[in-house]
Order: C-alpha cells, then sequence, then structure tokens
C-alpha cells in the first residue's frame, strides 16, 4: 500500500482526480539580520538577489511542508505551504476566476530567472476540511515555530513551522485525496500562469530548474476574508449630478444617508457624490432582466455595465485612466478620500463577493471583473521562498 501511495505521490497523471501536493526546500530570511521586516518584505521583489549577497538569507536543508501562519490581533489564520504539480493547473484541479495579462506575465517570468526562485507563494483556497485543520492545529500546539516575524506596519506576526516527516506528508496527502477535488487561486494569478508558461516553453532550455511545480500556500475559506474592492471614477461623462442621479433611479431604490456603514448584503451599494453619501438598492426588475445573462449576478458586474459603461463612458475598466480602486481596507474614509481628490468624482462602496459566488464563477469557467476581490490577511514575499 505504501508503495502505491508514493507512486500516485511523485508520479501524478492528467487524468488523476486527485490534488498533488510535495515538499520542498525552503529558503527563507535570518531574521536577526534583517535590520526591518517590513522593508525587507517590500523591497524583495527588487533587491532578493542582493540579500543572497548580503547572507541574509538561509536554507532548511530538507525537504519539508510548512505551516504559515497570521495573526492580526483580530484571530489566527493558519494554512499548509507546499509544492502542487503543475499539471494540476491544466487539468483544472487549481481554478482561476481572473484573467491574466501577458504583458506581465513575460514580466513575472523574467523575474523568475534572474532571482531563480519564486519569492512568495500562490494562495490557494478550498472549502474546509475539519481533518486537516485539526492537524494544522496540533502541530502548531505541539511544536515550536522555525520563524516568527513581526511587522509593524500592519500589526501582525506571521510564523513558519517545519514539518519534515514523511509520516506527515502522506496523512495529508491521504486527506488531500480524498476531501480536496480541487482549489481556487485568492491571490497570485500570474505566478501560477507564468510558471505554466516556463513549464510549456522552457522547461527544456533550463534543466537544472522546476518549473513542474507550483509554489502554493493552502487556506480554507474559513482562515481568509474577501474585502470589498471599491470604485471611484473621475467625471460623470457630462451629466450633471442631477441627471445622473435621476438616470441612476432607472437602476436603484436611492435613500440620501447622514451616517453611512459599508453595504451590509449584496444589491446594497453606497455613493459617494458632491459631499452626500446614499444607500443604493438594486431594483427588483434590473435583477430579473440582468439574470438572464449572468449565470451569477454580481454587484461588480452590474455596476461595471449598467452604471459605470452605460452612464459613465467607461469602455474598458482594465485600462480607462478615469477609474480608480480602493481596497476594503481603506474603508469608507478611503473612498471619500479619493473623491475629494478630484474635481468631479463619484465614488461607490460594495459589499465583497461571497466565496460561493466566487467558486461558482471559477467552477464554470468564468472570470469574475478585475479588482473584484481583496482576499485577507496577505502572506508576505521573501518570507518563505522556493528556489527554482
Amino acid at each position: 500500500m505504501e508503495k502505491q501511495v508514493r507512486s500516485r505521490y511523485f508520479y501524478p497523471s492528467n487524468d488523476d482526480p486527485i490534488m498533488h501536493i510535495k515538499p520542498f526546500r525552503a529558503t527563507y530570511p535570518k531574521i536577526d539580520c534583517v535590520p526591518d521586516p517590513d522593508q525587507f518584505c517590500a523591497e524583495a521583489k527588487y533587491n532578493f538577489p542582493e540579500y543572497r549577497r548580503k547572507g541574509w538569507l538561509t536554507e532548511t536543508g530538507q525537504e519539508a511542508l510548512y505551516v504559515y501562519q497570521i495573526e492580526d490581533g483580530h484571530r489566527r489564520h493558519t494554512g499548509l505551504v507546499a509544492l502542487n504539480d503543475v499539471r494540476d493547473f491544466f487539468a483544472g484541479k487549481v481554478k482561476k476566476h481572473e484573467k491574466t495579462l501577458g504583458e506581465r506575465e513575460q514580466h513575472q517570468m523574467e523575474l523568475f530567472l534572474r532571482w531563480g526562485a519564486i519569492l512568495k507563494p500562490v494562495l490557494l483556497t478550498y472549502p474546509p476540511v475539519p481533518e486537516i485543520s485539526d492537524w494544522l492545529e496540533r502541530y502548531t500546539r505541539d511544536h515550536a515555530p522555525m520563524l516568527e516575524v513581526f511587522f509593524a506596519g500592519e500589526q501582525q506576526t506571521h510564523r513558519v513551522w517545519m514539518a519534515p516527516a514523511p509520516a506527515d506528508w502522506h496523512y495529508l496527502q491521504e486527506l488531500f485525496t480524498r476531501h480536496v477535488p480541487g482549489v481556487y487561486i485568492a491571490d497570485g494569478h500570474h505566478r501560477t500562469s507564468t510558471l505554466a508558461l516556463l513549464h510549456k516553453q522552457l522547461k527544456h532550455q533550463y534543466p537544472g530548474h522546476d518549473f513542474d511545480h507550483l509554489f502554493c500556500a493552502f487556506f480554507s475559506t474559513d482562515q481568509l476574508d474577501i474585502l470589498d474592492y471599491n470604485r471611484v471614477v473621475d467625471g460623470l461623462n457630462g451629466l450633471s449630478p442631477q441627471t445622473f442621479l435621476s438616470k441612476l433611479e432607472a437602476l436603484f431604490d436611492i435613500e440620501p444617508i447622514e451616517n453611512p456603514r459599508k453595504p451590509r448584503k449584496k444589491y446594497e451599494l453606497k455613493m459617494f457624490l458632491r459631499e452626500q453619501w446614499f444607500r443604493l438598492h438594486w431594483k427588483d426588475a434590473v435583477l430579473a432582466a440582468a439574470s438572464k445573462h449572468y449565470p451569477v449576478l454580481l454587484d461588480v458586474s452590474l455596476l461595471n455595465e449598467l452604471v459605470l459603461h452605460r452612464l459613465l463612458g467607461i469602455g474598458d475598466v482594465r485600462t480607462d485612466a478615469r477609474i480608480l480602486y480602493v481596497e476594503g481596507l481603506k474603508g469608507l474614509k478611503g473612498i471619500r478620500k479619493a473623491v475629494r481628490a478630484g474635481h468631479d468624482r463619484v465614488g461607490f462602496a460594495l459589499h465583497p463577493v461571497s466565496f460561493d459566488d466566487m467558486m461558482r464563477m471559477a467552477d464554470r469557467g468564468e472570470s469574475l471583473p478585475p479588482k473584484s476581490t481583496f482576499f485577507a490577511p496577505r502572506l508576505k514575499s521573501g518570507i518563505l521562498v522556493k528556489k527554482l
């Protein structure tokens, strides 16, 4: 039985219905040598070769899986870092929900080859599996972390545990085999597609490099949060504020409000226009009509098409310079600040996309509109590194 598990573990095939996780030798910082962890991670993509030259990095020396935990003052978020066979991506078991841009992939490819490494794992998520969660909880309780770093900028502590025992590897592989038929990319679409391109295009030109495995962090959905990703548009496309509001009344039930809060549910938005906040709720007739065209109704899709495109003249939300994006961490204050920074701007606050809707879109092979999701917390560049 053990021989069969090892064979499936190391030599997957495209028609194999299971995920394939694998240990690796990690590179990580000598924290005592690093003057400022926040600066170290923020500048890793620019200075990684210099970090190596200065001797700020070391290696584990043996293969292992790794437990990664982020404590942010409110709770602890814990996941597993491992390699994943790139053929799982080609087979559709690593599911994407964003379109990637060729120029960014080319840039990433150049960086990977220059570094000879990948500086941050792709963040993958999956529905919670109690057995995996229990193992992660026991391991962090019973073992000391090999690395602990406090980031003052975000008031977060990042911890890493090393799991070098093959028995743990095979136990986790068995759990993934039984309970995790696929995962969803939360952060790192371009890192994933870039590694896939390297595997297809340059594998034989770089025989000493490993382009066969994705560098991944597996966090179940109950260990992550999806935050809102909000929009500010520069200019009302020639409309007066009164005319713009009048046109919005065909789409929304609109109510002026004095003490705004973030939207509490799907299909509710908040808008900031001319120093006034409004509560917007899509009209039932608009939702009914849109449901005939959208397999999954998302506020961001409706807003992009019915308001930003048709009313405000935004052509391509990926490239139009009139649209600004405000991460949910900045709150309504961030939207108000961005609106006030321009002459005639309007801001929209959206309810976060749910994990269910994100997964439904990915399962259908559909892409969410750009800047639809902001997953938190985020891993840091340079804390766990996978050499190529």
